[in-house]
């Protein structure tokens, strides 16, 4: 059984990658970070849809967050100064307009600093496709 968090991302996003390296430079959040390319997903309890489509952030019990409450639980962890705005995050209306520019930033992360034409999603998962959301993040 895992003890520490695991921070899923897209390892073929050169943004995704970036920000998640300056994470655990910056921030050191107390997790496991990998990419979903390369993680074994169903004991995660995850699709590959899923993990394509958002940053997932899942606990050693299973609960599974994603977009930008993954963002938040990773500040949460990090401490300091850093657990402040993650908690601020898991509050509306922050909630609701973190989770709003998450998607605005995801849906367009190839135009992102660092970003490159492969980390473009592809059009039918993007937030605005009808019939592309995957479930609900907790």
């Amino acid at each position: 059984m895992r003890t520490r968090p695991v921070l899923v991302y897209d390892g073929d996003c050169a943004f995704c990658t970036s920000s998640v390296v300056f994470a655990e430079r910056r921030l050191r959040p107390c997790c496991e970070s990998t990419p979903w390319q390369f993680a074994d997903l169903a004991p995660l309890g995850v699709t590959r849809e899923r993990a394509a489509y958002e940053l997932l952030w899942i606990t050693p019990t299973g609960t599974v967050y994603g977009g930008a409450q993954a963002v938040a639980k990773l500040l949460l962890s990090a401490g300091g100064g850093w657990n402040v705005l993650g908690a601020l995050l898991t509050l509306p209306p922050v909630r609701w307009i973190a989770h709003g520019a998450y998607r605005l930033v995801a849906d367009h992360r190839e135009r992102m600093p660092g970003g490159t034409p492969a980390c473009a999603m592809p059009a039918g998962q993007r937030s605005g496709a009808h019939g592309s959301r995957p479930p609900s993040t907790s």
